[in-house]
């Protein structure tokens, strides 16, 4: 599940997006046309069952960290961290 919060959609519409943060609606048009055939698809599938399911909240303590960590990472690098809505 980590992966859900750390991972970017490769491509597509959302390209760049973080999969926990795909719309709801591009999930169920995965479903509906069929899940891509790699690790990518299983991603993606466990998404929407979680977003179905009304499960997102699930994921905000791995975000919050996910978060924490990535602005740790940019202070020893010394590049500006920037807020995340």
């Amino acid at each position: 599940m980590e992966q859900l919060v750390s991972l970017v959609m490769p491509y597509g519409k959302y390209k760049g997006r973080l999969l926990c943060e795909l719309p709801s609606h591009y999930l169920s048009w995965f479903a509906r046309e069929g899940f891509p055939k790699n690790s990518l698809g299983e991603l993606l599938r466990l998404m929407h069952e979680i977003d179905h399911n009304d499960l997102r909240g699930l994921l905000q303590p791995l975000q919050d960290r996910s978060r924490s960590s990535t602005q740790v990472q940019q202070k020893q690098a010394g590049r500006p961290v920037s807020p995340r809505p």
